[in-house]
């Protein structure tokens, strides 16, 4: 037999290699698809935040609007009390007891002033005690005028009891006034996501006058 023939080698230098699979393309395009979608997350979130945001400022500016006209409401009465106690000075003049006790509770109710950025429960008490003491040295000055039919008759004194009267049934108006707006206000900002809202951007609750049977009778000036 003839020998085996040399078998020829097989060339394998021109064999397709496997090619590695394909990645998928991320790129700029899958980050500008995030991109979009974060945007519009905070886009549904920032509009109605806004709303709330704004609410909560005509609702604070209602408030400080109103605690304007409880102060201007007791200065008022402030300044009608002392044109009465130099009224009853004219005729009262063993009186001095109780007129200076109601000139010393005038002078403290007016010392005591509240911010309408600081209407806490600790401020609006305290100013509320204030006014409760000069109203009941006021009460004690009208059981004096009764010792007085001259004074009692006197023209100037019977208008300015007229409208001291008038006065005091417009604070209490105007306190009941304050508390409903405050109550609004209040409720508002401790509203499920509202509060999140108020303490991020620092609004707090406001503080009421606190009801009190005795502080919301007119001190009896009718004779």
């Amino acid at each position: 037999m003839e020998p085996n023939a040399a078998q020829p080698m097989t060339n394998f230098t021109n064999s397709p290699t496997p090619k590695a699979p394909l990645k998928p393309k991320t790129g700029c395009l899958g980050t500008t698809m995030i991109l979009v979608v974060v945007f519009v997350i905070l886009l549904i979130l920032f509009i109605p935040s806004c709303s709330k945001y704004n609410t909560m400022v005509t609702k604070d500016e209602s408030v400080k609007s109103q605690w304007a006209q409880v102060e201007n409401k007791y200065q008022r009465r402030s300044d009608l009390i002392e044109n009465l106690v130099q009224t009853v000075k004219g005729y009262a003049t063993h009186e001095n007891k109780t007129l200076t006790e109601v000139i010393e509770a005038r002078a403290k109710a007016t010392s005591v002033t509240v911010s309408a950025d600081n209407l806490n429960d600790e401020s609006v008490a305290k100013f509320q005690a204030a006014q409760d003491g000069l109203k009941s040295s006021l009460g004690r000055l009208m059981v004096v005028v009764e010792q007085y039919p001259d004074l009692k008759a006197n023209t100037g004194f019977l208008r300015l009891q007229s409208q001291l009267e008038t006065t005091e049934d417009s604070i209490v108006s105007t306190r009941g006034r304050f508390n409903q707006v405050a109550q609004d206000y209040n409720v508002y900002i401790k509203k499920f996501f509202n509060n999140f809202i108020a303490s991020m951007f620092g609004f707090k609750e406001k503080a009421y006058f606190k009801a009190d049977t005795e502080a919301e009778k007119a001190p009896k000036v009718k004779f």
